[in-house]
């Protein structure tokens, strides 16, 4: 069957001409897709009953609820996804105040290999389709409370190019869910190949996965450093603007006694050096077998300090969720080793 969730607008006019169906029928089940949230084909209504009985033989709407949940003490909640192919991915929902968040994946395990995270420990599974990464939105039971949504979940959004493109694409236009770009922020962890068509083509937040100013230190804790190394991906961003909506800020996971240091932070401000950004400072969340530790919060609030004296408009990230293992690929590991559900 042909999943109708994760089909653009063009897809849908061309799926009505190819079963004769009339060429507008393309924008009610946009409509019913993405506006409404219709589950079942059968309640997209102001379509024909001959219509709905065509589509009903080909096709599927294509979402499924998550198969599984955890609720943080704070109000965080960790859904669990399968995939089609079997994969389990992780969607993190983070209401905090008049603010929630979703924390999307893009892949099932992830291909960079980043010593510090427990999905690159799973290496890359699948590249989710982009059915598979809406509907982690659309089957969300608080979609309707959400303020903003970032691509910092499993994965590398920017390996996954072909698929995150048509979300954001649906995502933002008035024909899908209507969100303006400023709600949406995509993380890389430095696909440097793939950034110029992300720029190019959306106007959505970007935020860059940094956590080391020195190349071979990087490298040490992140193997993309050798093959896209973070100097050549900050002379790419140095050619575009980001003085209007559009924001671009750096994750920087810190690391006791590792990247923590005075040397580190004057390093940093060298690499940075004339960039509209700002720095999102992130207390390290332990992993099993891990070599690395986490700061103290005054160790968090000297780093912070050090950089917000060179002029850097720098954040300490509040840690969420950590009594339901929130960190990415914690679950979803488990839940690999465990087998199926």
């Amino acid at each position: 069957m042909e999943t109708l969730y994760g089909k653009n607008i063009e897809a849908l006019r061309r799926l009505c001409e190819t079963m004769t169906l009339p060429r507008f029928a393309a924008g009610q089940i946009a409509r019913w897709l993405y506006v409404k949230h219709a589950a079942d084909i059968n309640d997209m209504t102001d379509l024909s009953i001959a219509s709905r009985r065509l589509l009903q033989r080909s096709c599927t709407v294509g979402r499924s609820a998550s198969v599984g949940v955890t609720t943080s003490s704070d109000g965080t909640k960790k859904y669990l996804f399968r995939t089609a192919e079997g994969h389990f991915i992780e969607s993190a929902y983070i209401p905090d105040g008049d603010r929630a968040t979703l924390c999307v994946s893009s892949q099932a395990g992830c291909r960079m290999g980043c010593r510090f995270c427990a999905t690159g420990r799973q290496g890359l599974q699948q590249s989710l389709s982009t059915a598979e990464i809406l509907n982690q939105i659309g089957s969300l039971p608080e979609r309707d409370t959400l303020t903003n949504l970032v691509f910092m979940g499993m994965g590398e959004p920017l390996d996954n190019l072909d698929a995150l493109l048509p979300a954001l694409e649906i995502l933002t236009s008035p024909w899908g869910f209507g969100w303006s770009p400023t709600r949406i922020t995509v993380s890389t962890a430095g696909l440097t190949p793939h950034l110029r068509r992300f720029l190019d083509e959306t106007k959505v937040h970007l935020a860059v996965s940094l956590h080391n100013p020195f190349p071979e230190e990087r490298a040490a804790i992140m193997p993309i450093e050798r093959v896209c190394p973070i100097r050549k991906l900050i002379d790419v961003l140095r050619q575009y603007d980001f003085t209007g909506q559009r924001r671009l800020s750096f994750e920087y996971i810190v690391m006791a006694g590792l990247n923590d240091t005075p040397r580190h932070i004057r390093e940093l401000c060298r690499l940075l050096n004339g960039l509209r950004c700002r720095i999102n400072l992130i207390r390290f969340h332990r992993i099993p077998d891990s070599p690395y530790y986490s700061p103290d919060r005054a160790a968090m609030e000297r780093f912070r300090d050090a950089l917000t004296a060179k002029g850097f408009m720098t954040t300490i990230r509040a840690s969420r969720g950590e009594d339901i293992q929130a960190a990415c690929g914690l679950l979803s590991t488990l839940r690999q080793e465990k087998g199926s559900l």
